[in-house]
């Protein structure tokens, strides 16, 4: 990983076109920054490199899917040591797609996306709670999505 690598206005500006759209083409994230392709080549490298940029990702509607349960479930552990083991086992629960360690009430809490409650009931009583080390868990249903978003990078940045 590069060290302490120095963003300027530009980068900011290419990493919020990209955001935007991931799968742009870098002819036109230049012609929206207004460098040149090669500029936006060199400058992602250098940001993959000092590991600011670490993949990109396709956003799929998982409700357009038959996904329509998202939940937040958040996680007690009998002891703060088990983590690492507990993780591992969740890693392995597909319907799981972010698990986050945290302060507060929970030691973990984790985002689910599930056909329906029955699914969700299923993946609670039949994997999420069966996990050594899980102590209890709570369920929050999300009713809607009203943001989600990247930061203003280059608003930010100063």
């Amino acid at each position: 990983m590069a060290k302490n690598l120095e963003l300027d206005k530009t980068d900011f500006k290419i990493l919020e076109v990209l955001m935007q759209d991931a799968s742009k083409p870098y002819t036109e994230v230049a012609k929206k920054v207004f460098v040149s392709q090669g500029t936006i080549h060199v400058r992602m490298g250098k940001m993959e490199a000092a590991g600011i940029v670490e993949k990109t990702t396709l956003r799929v509607n998982y409700a357009k899917l038959g996904f329509d349960i998202t939940a937040f479930i958040g996680i007690y552990l009998e002891k703060s040591a088990l983590y690492d083991k507990v993780l591992a086992k969740l890693k392995d629960i597909q319907e799981i797609t972010s698990i986050h360690y945290t302060t507060g009430n929970y030691s973990m809490f984790a985002k689910i996306h599930c056909r329906d409650t029955n699914h969700l009931k299923a993946v609670l009583h039949e994997k999420i709670q069966q996990v050594e080390g899980i102590e209890r868990t709570e369920t929050m249903i999300s009713l809607e999505e009203s943001l989600d978003r990247n930061l203003a990078l280059a608003e930010l940045a100063n």
